[in-house]
């Protein structure tokens, strides 16, 4: 049972539990990013460069064969540069955003009001002797 316990208590740790909780939204967030990027942003980046489509580019290494039955024998070898093209921007928005977030973060981090430095502990014998002569 100790086994079970250490466990939970470990599972449950804050940390560890942001930690998740920002995987399952970081998950979520790239899904909406790459959403807009293929769906939003590159058709009509697409459209100004000529009706480019970047998700279908790409370099064909080896076309596919056809056999006689118009059944495909051997399949395309590609270098699809244009899915790359989409997951570069994909990573730059992403990027981006976070860096926005953690300098958010950093920035209110630094409006919390700083507790007063202790004063040296020679000040604090000093003062305790000043105390005394007092008496």
């Amino acid at each position: 049972m100790g086994m079970i316990s250490e466990f939970k208590d470990f599972a449950m740790k804050g940390n560890l539990v942001d930690m998740a909780v920002g995987f399952v939204m970081g998950g979520a967030f790239a899904t909406v990013v790459t959403s807009f990027i293929n769906d939003i942003f590159m058709p009509p980046l697409g459209k100004v460069m000529g009706g480019v489509d970047f998700g279908q580019m790409k370099y064909v290494v080896q076309p596919e064969v056809l056999g006689a039955d118009g059944v495909v024998t051997t399949a395309e070898v590609a270098v699809r540069y244009g899915a790359f093209i989409n997951a570069l921007i994909s990573f730059i928005i992403v990027a981006f955003v976070m860096f926005m977030i953690i300098k958010g973060m950093n920035k209110a981090k630094k409006k919390e009001e700083e507790a007063p430095a202790a004063p040296p502990a020679n000040e604090v014998l000093l003062a305790e002797i000043r105390d005394l002569l007092k008496k």
